[in-house]
């Protein structure tokens, strides 16, 4: 692969936004040089005011093949993800069929999704009642960890951990240097609805903040227990905040994330019927909002990811608009950034804080930091620009993921991705060119085993 020199006003390196040249050899980045200092005969890419920054790392992403490509699948997943800034993602052990609990229904992915990827993928493995002796071979074929949900998961082949699973599990993990992650929400029960089932208020009251409380203080004395890093997935609980960063000041390896969708969206304004917004846990109130803004701001929250969980528009329910039986997951992989960004700058935030949020963190996370999510000497050239002061209103034709239903659809957003590089190659190119005859092509790799087993967010 050639060697070109790309140029900006505005480059992220390390959280900071400055005037830089990145030096690209082959696949990867050889220099990082302050201002415009190009050499030699190598071709210049100048972005003139465009953001240049490290490709996002998306850790929380349902794919769904095989067996529910009619959901989504890697193609179109993986080519939404570039079109979003999104270079590495790593793919959910849900809603596949199989699903992702032992090395053999691993196998079966990895076949589906070699020859379709747009942009990287890793794999997380699932825990589920009874594999305990399969988390070991999981760790051995390469996932980067492995992830239970507390609560029913929504399909049968996935069943809820109780403690002893994850405990058991825990153990195995901690073996293997991976960390658990968990779907943290305990059926406590709930008021019997007497609501219209379109009403979303009815909804949010049928899962309430306490379900997530009770079951990351589970999760807290486990982790501090057997000793296994454990991630707490998409918090939406505010309330949770305060024990969440207790266990971080006592020194345990916890980690948390949030979503777009808990950042950008809240309960108020959710339109009677719309099951766009359908989630688990569900959007909550704008005082919750603020207060993960807070949590996020402060470390409390380590990162943001957007848990694209798409199903087909039957399934989605829109039509009949019963919250109650509509599938829960909000479609967003594309526009993660956007959404986000929209929102952060409204809040005071800086383009480079949210890459951090977004790209270097999840990165650390999972275990890929030593090649992904920084503009560095020996990285991985993976890189998007845009620009942030660009609006866009989100529209079916603008979505690349399977189906074009989302709660952002009709909303104004903030930053335009004008180009993704993957390895340095062109992968998505708004203009519609690519850097060969053919345009941009499938570039991307499966991603096994992790860089740095006990890799965590700094």
């Amino acid at each position: 692969m050639p060697r070109f020199d790309l140029v900006s006003r505005r480059v992220v390196v390390d959280e900071t936004l400055r005037p830089a040249t990145i030096v690209i050899d082959g696949e990867t980045i050889a220099e990082v040089r302050d201002g415009r200092d190009t050499r030699g005969d190598a071709p210049v890419v100048d972005l003139g005011d465009l953001v240049l920054a490290p490709g996002l790392v998306d850790t929380h992403v349902h794919i769904n093949e095989p067996g529910r490509t009619e959901w989504e699948g890697f193609t179109t997943a993986t080519r939404a993800a570039a079109a979003g800034g999104v270079t590495t993602l790593v793919d959910m052990p849900l809603n596949c069929i199989p699903v992702t609990t032992n090395a053999t229904a691993l196998a079966l992915k990895l076949a589906a999704a070699a020859p379709q990827l747009w942009v990287d993928v890793g794999f997380w493995g699932g825990v589920v009642p009874g594999n305990a002796d399969e988390l070991a071979g999981l760790a051995a074929a390469g996932v980067l960890g492995c992830k239970a949900f507390m609560v029913h998961s929504g399909i049968d082949e996935f069943p809820d951990a109780d403690e002893a699973t994850l405990r058991a599990a825990m153990i195995e993990l901690r073996k293997a240097g991976l960390p658990l992650l968990a779907h943290a929400e305990l059926d406590l029960g709930a008021p019997p609805c007497t609501d219209d089932p379109r009403h979303y208020d009815a909804y949010l009251r049928s899962r309430p903040a306490a379900w997530e409380d009770a079951a990351i203080a589970v999760l807290v004395r486990l982790c501090r227990e057997t000793g296994c890093a454990v991630h707490v997935v998409h918090l939406s609980s505010a309330d949770s905040l305060p024990q969440i960063r207790a266990a971080k000041a006592e020194g345990l390896p916890l980690t948390v994330e949030t979503c777009a969708h808990y950042l950008c969206l809240r309960a108020e304004d959710v339109p009677d019927g719309d099951t766009t917004y359908k989630c688990a846990p569900p959007i909550r109130d704008d005082d919750n909002r603020t207060r993960l803004w807070q949590g996020l701001a402060d470390g409390a929250i380590d990162f943001v990811v957007t848990d694209h969980s798409p199903c087909t528009p039957a399934l989605k329910g829109r039509a009949e608009g019963d919250f109650h039986a509509a599938w829960g997951g909000i479609s967003s992989l594309q526009l993660g950034l956007q959404s986000v960004w929209t929102e952060a700058a409204r809040r005071g935030f800086d383009v480079a804080r949210v890459v951090g949020w977004m790209s270097s963190r999840p990165a650390a996370f999972a275990g890929v930091g030593r090649r992904k999510g920084r503009i560095a000497p020996g990285f991985d050239a993976d890189l998007f620009a845009w620009a942030p002061e660009e609006a866009f209103d989100v529209t079916p034709e603008l979505l690349r993921f399977r189906h074009a239903q989302s709660p952002y659809m009709g909303r104004r957003l903030h930053g335009v991705v004008h180009r993704t590089w993957l390895r340095g190659t062109i992968v998505y190119d708004a203009r519609g060119m690519g850097t060969g005859p053919h345009g941009p092509a499938p570039h991307g790799r499966v991603r096994l085993g992790r860089d740095d087993p006990e890799g965590r967010p700094t």
